[in-house]
């Protein structure tokens, strides 16, 4: 079953622009992959924040930074309300995350990479730097199969049925972290085993619980896609409903779709640090070449690329 995306035509982000946050993210990937290993997380996320802004201030574009980062861990960030690009051309909201996985590049570990994604303006959420609960599944089934407040469970067997198989054959992605400790244990009740193996098995439901901003990156990826998302902001401070509010969220308890989090036309990308099972790390070879890989996808044509990159004019990354 595939999502039909209707997009008015006032709406529709300049092709050129698939590409140009192509160098975006590719951009901050290097230099955060310069740290790998360095053991200084902060440091690889300045690097990478110092890329992407520097990078961003050449689109052709009006952007405002509608999802930063930073707030929460006081790392380093493009901050909520930034603006940037050249102020000529389309008005659009940018979502970043200037390095997913700063422990993870610290460490030299898989899986760390480089996102952003770009909405026509007025069309992004802006959620604060809070955690949400979140339940994702990958495209191909009727709306509604899972649902946030449903039993982690209930879930599983709903979406086996749905894909007919039994609910031993699905593989749910969960963080193994305190917090989603019934999460997992709901999970295996149903007989399902590989609850993080996504390289081994493919993943058919992630559930658990992260922060908002990558929520809403995760949302315009699944976006390009297909695939199905709910998500509630945990609000469970009077200081963050107060900061929520004077953002525009008028019901704490409000169950997010994709839709709601992503209105409009999008691009979304991502350029690996550390190679993970999506993407291969940057590579830097002896003949002074660096190799970078990067997916990027367009929400109103469905089309994902991967682009692998060989860069020669090093002096382009601002690289001392």
């Amino acid at each position: 079953m595939s999502t039909h995306i209707s997009v008015p035509p006032q709406l529709l982000l300049e092709r050129i622009l698939t590409l140009e946050i192509v160098r975006v993210t590719e951009r901050a990937a290097v230099s955060a992959a310069r740290l790998r290993g360095h053991g200084n997380e902060k440091a690889a996320d300045q690097a990478a924040v110092d890329a992407m802004r520097r990078e961003l201030n050449k689109l052709p574009i009006e952007g405002t930074v509608v999802i930063g980062e930073g707030e929460r861990d006081e790392a380093p960030m493009l901050f909520i309300g930034e603006k940037v690009g050249l102020n000529a051309g389309p008005k659009v909201d940018i979502a970043v995350d200037p390095l997913e996985g700063t422990t993870l590049c610290a460490k030299n570990m898989p899986g760390a990479i480089a996102t952003m994604a770009m909405a026509d303006g007025g069309t992004l959420l802006h959620a604060p730097d809070v955690y949400m609960q979140k339940i994702a599944i990958g495209p191909g089934y009727q709306k509604g199969v899972v649902e946030l407040d449903a039993s982690p469970a209930d879930n599983v067997c709903r979406l086996a049925k749905a894909k007919g198989v039994e609910p031993g054959a699905i593989t749910v992605l969960v963080l193994d972290r305190p917090r989603h400790a019934d999460i997992i244990q709901g999970v295996r009740s149903t007989g399902v085993i590989h609850t993080a193996g996504p390289e081994e098995t493919g993943v058919d439901m992630y559930i658990g619980t992260g922060g908002a901003p990558e929520g809403v990156l995760a949302a315009a990826a699944l976006r390009c896609i297909g695939g199905q998302m709910q998500c509630r902001l945990i609000l469970d401070t009077d200081e963050k409903r107060e900061r929520a509010h004077k953002m525009g969220i008028a019901d704490p308890r409000m169950i997010y779709g994709i839709e709601d989090m992503v209105k409009g036309d999008c691009l979304f990308a991502a350029t690996g640090v550390t190679t993970g099972s999506l993407l291969s790390g940057v590579k830097f070879r002896k003949d002074n070449v660096y190799e970078t890989e990067t997916v990027v996808m367009r929400s109103v044509t469905g089309t994902v690329r991967y682009i692998k990159a060989e860069h020669r004019q090093l002096e382009k990354f601002h690289l001392d």
